[in-house]
């Protein structure tokens, strides 16, 4: 934790500062750093592998994130759900909702699992009513498959992985 105290003023400095090498220690980069002493910066107080973290920032995206996304608004639906040219599953879900935090994840796996032949749109109902309300959802989750705009299929409720399946084998078609 002490750790993550130290590291997190170096959250916020450019990565080009970071990757040159520290000869001398630059005033900008000590200068976001008022509670820590330069030579306890310096004199290595920090594992090497902490240093190296914090010099070091990855991004990366896996298949279920890519394949899965949040819906922002009515447009956003309208363009990647209604306008997509893959068959696409709603989970429309709530925060507060227990089963939907079990099911949304298992959906994901299965979705995932498709490798793109399918993508996965999430609609939180709170923020998004009046989706919920032209698509008649009466309970959560409630889970819409769609292909060229259309709803083919739906369920309500929680389902086991062969379910999900099987409900995504249906929708892809052969």
């Amino acid at each position: 934790m002490a750790q993550n105290l130290l590291l997190r003023p170096f959250r916020s400095i450019p990565l080009k500062q970071l990757s040159m090498p520290l000869r001398s220690p630059p005033s900008s980069l000590l200068s976001r750093v008022p509670a820590v002493s330069h030579c306890t910066l310096l004199c290595g107080s920090l594992p090497a592998t902490a240093a190296r973290a914090a010099a070091t920032r990855t991004f990366s995206t896996t298949q279920v994130f890519r394949d899965t996304f949040n819906v922002q608004d009515g447009d956003d639906f309208q363009d990647r759900v209604l306008k997509s040219q893959k068959p696409v599953v709603v989970d429309f879900h709530a925060q507060w909702c227990g089963p939907c935090k079990i099911l949304g994840p298992r959906l994901e796996k299965m979705v995932a699992k498709q490798k793109g032949k399918v993508l996965m749109a999430k609609v939180d109902i709170d923020d998004h009513t009046d989706l919920a309300l032209e698509y008649e959802v009466s309970a959560v989750p409630t889970v819409l498959a769609l292909k060229n705009g259309n709803v083919v299929d739906k369920f309500v409720g929680i389902k086991d992985e062969d379910q999900l399946e099987a409900f995504l084998k249906k929708l892809i078609g052969p």
